[in-house]
């Protein structure tokens, strides 16, 4: 008897286009032993995800698989290509289950938790209602929920993104499933959030005895969960092997370029490798001399602080009485204080809810803040009026995390570049603007001929770079970078951080750097703050907080990165 689980031989799948025909999964063979975890890595667009939902029979209608086949070994042999749709809903959630990367658009918002994995367990397994339930309370303890019996009857925007996929999880092995299909289920999740999700699953997966297919961009999270790692790019699996080789010894360019283009914890660099430079097999030499990073610090802390923040407090009301009257409060922000210097980037890190977007829109002006001061070139941003804003304005700029909502999808990205321009009448013909926004695009690495295109016509990393060149067009000097790479794949997330870099110098830009992950902050950072529950744990240089953390928290956070 084999001990194989899953077969996948010669597999395509294609897509019709109005460009022609896109290979997404091209050719491709694998197997996945019993009790065995496959990580499978590559960039966005790889055919990571296709793959996936090639095995749970859930492929859009336009797709073409024109050979291949998916051998199921689990009592008995099955080809689950030529299955029918009641045969494969049977064995969709009983013997193979998937965790999706968005929990929150996975979930149904207007049912409770409790109820959606009740209707799993009721449809597969025909319990009762009450025995289903007991059964969900109890796998909600498993995947180490607190207060099961209120997180039962909760909604799902009640939870964090880290208990929303527990609750996935504890779905997904609600029938007790032999192979588990998990596609990029940390992507958005703090790096704390992140090791505790990676250590649930191998302690399930031992306990179950479950075989895991694990799919991410990110090598890091691969390492820490996978035995074997097949590598994809355009369709194709270019690499495979255990842990040790991949990540010892990777032969293909690609995957090297995937593991060094994640900024390192143990090496200094001026810029981030990319998977173009190792594919090209152009050797660069990005180490920084330490004596660049002394000179360099030396000039910055001279002077007087471009901006200083002086126990500023913003609030949110948590709960009212019945006048209205509000006797609770939020407080997102609570008396921080720190200063930021001329042509500095100042790292802003911690968890979700921690208060780092919150005192970035603050110090603009996007939030209201309760008390405190914000100096800006000698003057206070919280007593400004509108004059004095509209000045400021140019000179201090946002980039939002999510490049996609912060750009409008009817208007062409080059209108949307200068829109704020004409707004603050910079120039004096549209040939100017015009001129100006096509100098901006090159510079974030675009060109002339995506003036007209509309925002999702580009790539996740183009739409940031159009952000970024919005950003530049007002000829800023202190920028606040909000999770701007947060949501990127590393080699892309690489390029962005590079560009920041170079921007920083052409143009003496101060950045605020606000970001989740410590690796990320820690390479782009000149000095860092840590922040929990609104107030400031420690700030520092970026190596000292590295090398020695001062607060057990900043400790964990380090400790949590994969």
């Amino acid at each position: 008897m084999s001990d194989n689980l899953l077969e996948i031989n010669n597999l395509s799948i294609h897509f019709e286009t109005e460009n022609g025909l896109v290979k997404a999964v091209d050719n491709n063979s694998f197997t996945l032993k019993k009790g065995e975890t496959i990580g499978i890595v590559g960039e966005s667009g790889s055919g990571k995800s296709i793959t996936a939902l090639s095995i749970m029979q859930l492929l859009p209608t336009i797709a073409k698989m024109p050979n291949g086949a998916i051998i199921l070994e689990e009592g008995q042999t099955t080809d689950l290509t030529k299955l029918s749709k009641a045969q494969i809903e049977k064995i969709r959630g009983r013997k193979i289950a998937m965790i999706f990367q968005e929990p929150m658009t996975s979930l149904n918002p207007v049912m409770t938790c409790g109820k959606q994995v009740t209707e799993v367990i009721q449809l597969h397994q025909k319990k009762t209602f009450e025995q289903a339930k007991k059964e969900t309370l109890a796998l909600f303890q498993k995947v180490k929920l607190p207060e099961v019996e209120r997180i039962f009857n909760a909604f799902p925007h009640q939870l964090s993104g880290g208990q929303k996929q527990r609750i996935m999880i504890a779905m997904a092995l609600s029938c007790q499933p032999t192979l588990l299909i998990a596609d990029e289920p940390t992507t958005a999740l703090d790096v704390t959030v992140q090791k505790g999700i990676l250590e649930l699953l191998n302690d399930l997966k031992t306990e179950y005895q479950l075989s895991i297919l694990f799919i991410s961009h990110d090598l890091g999270v691969i390492r820490s969960i996978a035995d074997r790692v097949l590598v994809m790019k355009k369709g194709a699996i270019v690499e495979s092997g255990t842990v040790k080789t991949i990540f010892e010894n990777a032969q293909h360019p690609y995957t090297k370029g995937l593991l060094a283009c994640r900024p390192s914890i143990n090496q200094h660099l001026k810029r981030l490798p990319t998977i173009d430079s190792f594919e090209q097999e152009t050797a660069v030499d990005f180490t920084l001399n330490p004596q660049e990073v002394a000179t360099r610090k030396a000039k910055l802390y001279t002077g007087t602080p471009i901006l200083t923040v002086k126990n500023l407090s913003t609030w949110y009301p948590a709960g009212k009485n019945f006048f209205g009257k509000t006797t609770s409060f939020v407080k997102a922000v609570n008396e921080v204080t720190f200063e930021v210097f001329k042509g500095e980037t100042f790292g802003l890190v911690g968890e979700s809810g921690c208060g780092k977007s919150t005192l970035g829109r603050t110090i603009l002006g996007l939030e209201k803040a309760q008390s405190g001061e914000v100096i800006y070139t000698q003057q206070n941003l919280l007593t400004a009026d509108d004059q004095t804003w509209n000045t400021i304005r140019k000179k201090m700029q946002i980039i939002f995390q999510d490049p996609y909502s912060s750009l409008n999808p009817t208007q062409p990205i080059g209108l949307a570049i200068m829109e704020p321009m004409k707004v603050h009448r910079l120039w004096k013909n549209d040939k100017q603007y015009r001129d100006k926004t096509i100098d901006l695009l090159e510079t974030v690495g675009l060109n002339a001929s995506h003036f007209m295109r509309f925002p999702h016509e580009f790539s996740g990393g183009q739409r940031q770079r159009i952000c970024i060149a919005r950003a530049l067009a007002l000829q800023p000097e202190f920028l606040i970078c909000d999770e701007c790479v947060s949501s990127l794949d590393v080699s892309i997330q690489a390029q962005i951080l590079n560009l920041l870099i170079d921007l920083r110098e052409q143009f003496n830009l101060t950045y605020i750097f606000i970001s989740h992950d410590l690796s990320v902050v820690q390479f782009i950072s000149d000095r860092i703050m840590v922040m929990k529950d609104g107030k400031v744990v420690e700030i520092g240089d970026a190596d000292a907080i590295y090398n020695n953390p001062q607060a057990e928290y900043t400790r964990e956070l380090i400790g949590a990165i994969s």
